[in-house]
């Protein structure tokens, strides 16, 4: 990587904005999920207006020296009016409790869902009086140039949000548009080639959220965008567009399209019986379909996971509608290849879907119920019992799979019969 920039000084990125941020280049894994092979950048930003200075976001708390320096060397703290926090995650906001301290007349501009979260940053007391949530539309003066806020939730969390300056078609937007690429170069048409770390940070970070990046998207698109200043990797100041026509493009549907209803079985077998109750359920969930006359309602997929990785599947659990999950229970558990499948599941948003869960075993048979309380904290549905079956199923247990798959039909259909609970059950 090209030798760093001076740990002192400020990175003009327009007329009176300069970069304030800190380089982290040896950062191999951020959020435990996420690989870094290029390292990051906490990136932050001071804007110089005529009646004072702004400083969007500020970074990790061990490179606060570094931050401090780059925004003594282009501002007084005397002038500081404005901080402006996009997001509370500690890589943008290690520096800000000392930030306040260091700029006592500066009033801190966050979103309305960020506000209740700051107890976990400072003690909100400390501060009394110069906390301002803001939402889309909501503007705050620096005289001859003007900061706009738009509400962004979910990217990647509630309290995100994007800061535009017009004066210079520059919109500061936080994780939104973001990589981790560490290059002392700091823009995009200086750098080297990070491609791969733009969509694969898309594909960690903002994949289960694709719903709000769209509507982010149709917020920031009609904006006259000449740079991006993201939270971090390089500054888009080449073509900002087509890093915003990209996002678009990834939060699309990676399939074609279909209009019928999906439901994927998943499941693995040690002796064959989960693979037998696997194709009942399969046959059960498509007698469904052929009962309404409208079998091209339904389409019903069957996999077995053992030997796969769960990466092939993503797209084609994140644009189904249900999703059923076998796994024979060995050593008390569920099989390590579900469970590996299962964790994928927060790659992608499954908030509504049907899920459901089926089993042999040989002792206890914790499997199914421990897949469907993952399913229930993953947001799923899951209407329909699972089904254990110990060692070789029955007949009666066969029946049970495609009762299994055909109520799961049933209501991804619309046709579920209502249910009457009974309350004395649930005691």
């Amino acid at each position: 990587m090209p030798a760093a920039v001076r740990p002192d000084e400020g990175v003009v990125v327009a007329p009176g904005v300069h970069w304030i941020g800190a380089l982290d280049p040896g950062l191999r894994s951020f959020d435990i999920i996420l690989r870094t092979a290029n390292g990051t950048s906490y990136n932050a930003y001071a804007v110089r207006g005529s009646a004072g200075v702004a400083v969007i976001d500020t970074v990790k708390e061990n490179f606060s020296a570094t931050f401090f320096a780059r925004l003594e060397a282009v501002a007084d703290y005397a002038e500081i009016t404005t901080i402006v926090l996009n997001h509370l995650e500690p890589d943008h906001s290690g520096a800000l409790p000392e930030l306040l301290r260091r700029a006592p007349q500066a009033r801190l501009y966050v979103s309305h869902q960020a506000r209740p979260m700051l107890k976990g940053l400072f003690n909100p007391a400390e501060f009394a009086g110069r906390i301002t949530a803001v939402g889309t539309g909501d503007t705050v003066s620096l005289g001859d140039r003007e900061l706009e806020f738009f509400n962004t939730p979910y990217l990647h969390w509630p309290d995100t949000q994007c800061t535009w300056l017009a004066a210079e078609g520059l919109l500061f937007s936080g994780d939104f548009l973001g990589c981790h690429y560490c290059d002392a170069r700091l823009f995009n048409d200086a750098v080297g080639d990070f491609r791969f770390s733009f969509d694969y940070y898309y594909g960690h970070i903002m994949r289960p959220f694709r719903a709000h990046v769209r509507q982010a998207l149709d917020l920031i698109e009609p904006l006259p965008l000449l740079t991006i200043a993201p939270a971090h990797g390089p500054i888009l100041r080449d073509d900002p567009r087509d890093y915003v026509r990209r996002y678009r493009a990834l939060s699309k549907s990676g399939l074609h399209n279909t209009t019928a209803k999906t439901l994927l079985v998943f499941y693995i077998s040690a002796y064959g019986a989960t693979r037998r109750m696997a194709e009942a359920v399969a046959a059960g969930a498509e007698s469904a379909a052929a009962e309404g006359g409208g079998a091209g309602e339904l389409r019903v997929s069957l996999y077995d996971i053992e030997g796969s990785e769960p990466q092939p599947f993503v797209d084609l659990i994140e644009e189904a509608d249900a999703l059923i999950f076998g796994s024979p229970t060995i050593n008390g558990d569920a099989v390590k290849p579900v469970w590996d499948l299962l964790s994928s599941l927060t790659m992608v948003d499954v908030k509504g879907k049907l899920g459901a869960a089926f089993g042999s075993y040989g002792w206890s048979g914790e499997a199914v119920p421990m897949i469907e309380d993952r399913l229930r904290r993953l947001k799923l549905r899951v209407p329909v019992p699972g089904v254990k079956a110990r060692l070789a199923p029955t007949d009666d247990e066969f029946a049970a799979c495609r009762r299994l798959g055909r109520e799961a039909a049933l209501h991804l259909l619309g046709r579920a019969e209502a249910r009457v609970i009974d309350m004395a059950a649930l005691a």
